[in-house]
Formats: structure tokens, C-alpha cells, sequence
């Protein structure tokens, strides 16, 4: 039986541990196995590109997509529209391509994420300590409601409708915007608005000078009292 192993290559190992025939290939499934499974984790981990690469595109990719939103014009999250909406859940799907490449391996994921994370981080600690720079990326503060009026020529160049603001207004302040003194669209999409002077809540300080103004009324009626007295 010696001669048969020699003949049968891989499947030599069943010959001496059976004495039945045909012998059993005992040895040649688990190799099969185990092949399998490193062409697994190798699909799984391997990168199909150089890490070089991968790092340029992601950044590459990033700085776009921050070019073009920073034309695009101001816009809270929460005033987007449905158009808003269908840009946003397409533009992940064209610029996917330009990331990953030929890669789609957990390795290179895991590189692309932490290369947006990194640089996401970076740019937003430069903005902070470097005030030039945050008004060339993020831009500068646009006046949009002054004096209860809404700035026609300012709205329309950051693509909002006066109903759309009108409706921020609302939201914000439970106000119209004729009682507005002055809003303005900063950078980040935030709405900043001041009311007019009649329109605003009492604030603890206006309840403070009322309390001074009726202590004076109270004074200068007890001194009139004691004088007729």
C-alpha cells in the first residue's frame, strides 16, 4: 500500500490512517478548508492600493466637497429642503468611487475614515486660532432681516426664500419678521436675531429697573404724604 500514497500526492495522509479502499482523503478537506478561509480575511484585510493613495484620495475628495459647500451658500441643517435632501444622499454615492478606488478591503475603510477624522480635526483647530482663515474657508456673518424687513438682494444670493426665513423667524422667536431689528446668517448656518425693543421678553435686568422706578414713585409719594401732613 505504500506505493499508493506516493502516486495519489495530497491525498497520502488517508492511505496510512485507513485500511479500507478507496482509502478516506482525511487530510485533503481541511486544506481546502483553511485555504478558503485565509482568501477570506485576506479579502477582508488586504489593500488593492497603497495606503500613499488612499490618504490622497480621501483628501482630495474632502477639500471638494468643502470648496463646494462653501459656494453653495449658508443653510441650517434644519431648513433643508427635499432638493437639499437628494443632493446630499447622492453626493455620497458619486464621490465613493474617487475614494475608495479599487480598494474595499476593512483596511482601507478604516484608513479613509481616520484620514477625514484627522483632517477634520486639523482644520477646525487651525480656524480656531487663525481668525483670517475661518473668514476665507467659513466666510463672514450675512445680513438678512433689518429693521423688520427682509434684504431681498442677501437672500436671494444665499438661495433662501422670505417664507423660508419668515419660517426660521418663527421658530426661533415666536415672532414675525416685521418685529425684527436686525438677523444675520452666520457661517455655520446659525440665524442670530435680535427683536426690535417692544417686541422682546422682559429679561431680568428690565425687571430690576422696574423695581428701582417703583421704589423712587414709592419714596416721592411718601415725602408728598408727609409734606401735606
Amino acid at each position: 500500500m505504500s506505493a499508493w500514497p506516493e502516486r495519489h500526492g495530497a491525498l497520502w495522509c488517508g492511505a496510512f490512517l485507513s485500511e479500507q479502499w478507496p482509502p478516506r482523503t482525511l487530510c485533503a478537506q481541511p486544506i481546502e478548508v483553511s485555504r478558503e478561509a485565509s482568501e477570506m480575511w485576506n479579502d477582508i484585510f488586504e489593500l488593492h492600493i497603497t495606503v500613499a493613495e488612499k490618504v490622497t484620495r480621501t483628501l482630495l475628495v474632502y477639500v471638494l466637497i468643502l470648496i463646494l459647500f462653501r459656494f453653495a451658500g449658508k443653510r441650517d441643517l434644519a431648513n433643508l429642503n427635499a432638493f437639499d435632501f437628494v443632493v446630499i444622499f447622492l453626493l455620497s454615492n458619486v464621490v465613493q468611487n474617487a475614494i475608495i478606488g479599487d480598494d474595499q478591503s476593512v483596511t482601507g475603510g478604516v484608513i479613509g475614515a481616520a484620514t477625514l477624522v484627522a483632517a477634520n480635526a486639523a482644520i477646525n483647530r487651525w480656524l480656531a486660532v487663525d481668525e483670517r482663515a475661518a473668514h476665507i474657508i467659513e466666510g463672514t456673518p450675512t445680513t438678512v432681516i433689518e429693521e423688520g424687513k427682509p434684504v431681498q438682494k442677501a437672500i436671494k444670493r444665499l438661495g433662501l426664500r422670505s417664507d423660508e426665513l419668515g419660517d426660521a423667524v418663527r421658530k426661533q422667536t415666536g415672532s414675525e419678521i416685521s418685529g425684527v431689528a436686525h438677523s444675520r446668517l452666520e457661517p455655520d448656518g446659525r440665524l442670530v436675531v435680535v427683536l426690535r425693543r417692544e417686541e422682546r421678553n422682559a429679561t431680568r435686568s428690565d425687571i430690576d429697573e422696574l423695581k428701582r422706578r417703583l421704589i423712587t414713585i414709592e419714596e416721592l409719594l411718601r415725602a408728598r404724604t408727609e409734606q401735606a401732613d
